[in-house]
């Protein structure tokens, strides 16, 4: 049995060079360690795309270390099929004597929990290292939020801006504004979004295509498919689409982040999202290019700060939210939402033309831009009152970009108001309007976002009124949501009565059985 210093994990989500997993590696006495496990595609029924995604960039980050000439243990799906982390680890230390098991922090409290217990279990002495891709120091935003009663995004992304100096003149903000949201919220008239760049995506290469054939082999049965698959799988790629998005789409983005339009799942967005989660870019080198380009006149302030504040903000604050309340976050359910999620969510096939379009475009290529996911998909599972840990599984299942510590916030917090506000100071909830507002997507269907109780009625609609009396007690106070249950008090008597039925309508027509 051959003895090793240190066994170094190097997860799924943790493909960056510079990682402190390498800072004091030997090669002559540490060895790395990599591991597809058949549980991170099954413990969630994990998307084709997402899937791939994972296995390709895992096996593309591995060929660079082989050819970097240092040891690694990579456990394959085909060459060692393994259940989890604990399976595969167990297998390791059958082979080699380990002193110390390393790991950056993981991504997903989960994963964390197995590898403490299974180091329990072998009395196996294990190192958690920091996470030096993001750009919040270790500790920083544990300090940040002592003693505040409310844990708001904005003032942490202002911290963080005096503190690196991102799009700052001096002590203040650059245009004297912190914050340009208002600027950030036009829609497409009539005619469209126009014509488009032909989005950047990469060919297929070996390696991607045996992530693809494993995928098929292993998991036939998960949600989506891969009739393509263009994702940048290693770093050269990654920042391809970095430099594309900022020379092609950043100076539109600001103004039509929040737009939607059938046909165009890429629009003005950066789709590098699942390139940060895996860590194949870090957000730096990203908040930088974008501030570069405000600098030479290329992008706007508000297209720039919308997309820094994207990063710098609202990504560094829910991993620091993540890690402030997790195990218990995920049990959370403060508007006791007790609906399974509509089997619809699953193969697309729903007569709402903005959940199908929303929802078959995530099962074809594994992307949604923020609006698609807060105000689509997100809003329907609000107003339907879907078990929380039901959306939030299918949001971790379905996404390529997909992992917890970003997901989990963002759908139970943001999208569904499990957490009662603490992260958004109300629910994001609007009737079908809003959705007409913003695409065109109603243009293509049969229900009209006017209308709450004919057999005409949009779904989003109906419920929004359902949802606004059966929470009436706990908004009729608040700030921001009072004015719409005074307005829900002065419905008819028949109006109420009917939308109730229409309501009892829309859930015996979308059956809700497959659940996990």
């Amino acid at each position: 049995m051959k003895k090793i210093r240190h066994l170094c994990l190097v997860l799924g989500d943790q493909l960056n060079r510079d990682s402190l997993i390498f800072a004091d590696f030997d090669p002559a006495q540490d060895l790395l360690w990599m591991a597809e496990t058949l549980g991170e595609s099954t413990h969630v029924p994990s998307s084709k795309q997402r899937s791939t995604l994972f296995l390709a960039a895992m096996r593309h980050f591995a060929q660079g270390l082989r050819d970097e000439k240092l040891p690694l243990v990579y456990y394959s799906l085909e060459e060692h099929e393994q259940p989890n982390f604990t399976a595969a680890i167990n297998a390791t230390l059958r082979h080699y004597a380990v002193t110390q098991l390393s790991v950056v922090l993981p991504g997903d409290y989960r994963v964390l929990q197995e590898i403490k217990h299974c180091c329990t279990d072998h009395q196996l002495s294990l190192e958690v290292l920091a996470d030096n891709h993001f750009i919040a120091k270790p500790g920083e935003f544990s300090a940040w939020k002592k003693g505040k009663k409310q844990l708001r995004m904005e003032y942490w992304y202002r911290q963080l801006r005096k503190r690196t100096g991102i799009l700052m003149n001096g002590d203040a903000p650059f245009g004297g504004d912190w914050n340009y949201d208002k600027d950030n919220r036009g829609a497409f008239g009539k005619a469209g979004p126009g014509l488009l760049d032909s989005a950047l995506v990469f060919p297929v290469d070996k390696i991607t295509q045996s992530a693809i054939d494993s995928v098929a082999a292993f998991f036939p049965d998960n949600p989506g498919n891969l009739l393509s698959f263009g994702w940048p799988v290693n770093r050269q790629q990654a920042l391809a689409l970095l430099d594309f998005f900022v020379e092609k789409n950043l100076p539109l983005f600001g103004e039509y982040q929040d737009a939607m339009w059938t046909g165009e799942p890429w629009l003005y967005h950066s789709r590098i999202s699942a390139a940060l989660n895996l860590k194949l870019l870090s957000p730096l080198e990203v908040v930088q290019a974008a501030e570069r380009a405000f600098t030479r006149g290329h992008a706007p302030l508000n297209a720039v700060e919308g997309f820094i504040r994207q990063i710098l903000g609202w990504r560094e604050y829910v991993r620091g939210l993540y890690w402030s309340l997790m195990p218990e976050w995920k049990e959370m359910n403060a508007l006791d939402a007790q609906h399974n999620l509509p089997d619809f969510y699953w193969n697309g096939e729903v007569d709402m033309a903005c959940l199908s379009h929303s929802i078959r475009q995530v099962l074809d290529t594994g992307y949604g831009h923020h609006i698609q996911r807060l105000m689509v998909t997100g809003l329907f599972a609000q107003l339907w009152q879907t078990r929380p840990e039901q959306i939030h599984a299918w949001y971790l299942a379905m996404y390529v970009d997909a992992v917890e510590w970003v997901e989990l916030p963002n759908v139970l917090g943001m999208s569904q108001y499990a957490d009662g506000g603490i992260m958004a100071s109300k629910p994001y909830i609007a009737t079908g309007r809003y959705i007409a507002k913003m695409s065109n997507y109603c243009d293509h269907c049969r229900y009209k976002p006017d209308d709450a109780e004919t057999e005409n009625a949009c779904p989003f609609t109906t419920l929004y009124w359902e949802f606004l009396r059966k929470h009436r007690a706990r908004f009729q106070q608040h700030p921001r949501l009072a004015l719409q249950v005074k307005h829900l008090d002065n419905q008819s008597e028949g109006k109420r009565a009917a939308i109730a039925k229409r309501a009892q309508w829309v859930r015996a027509h979308y059956p809700a059985n497959h659940y996990i």
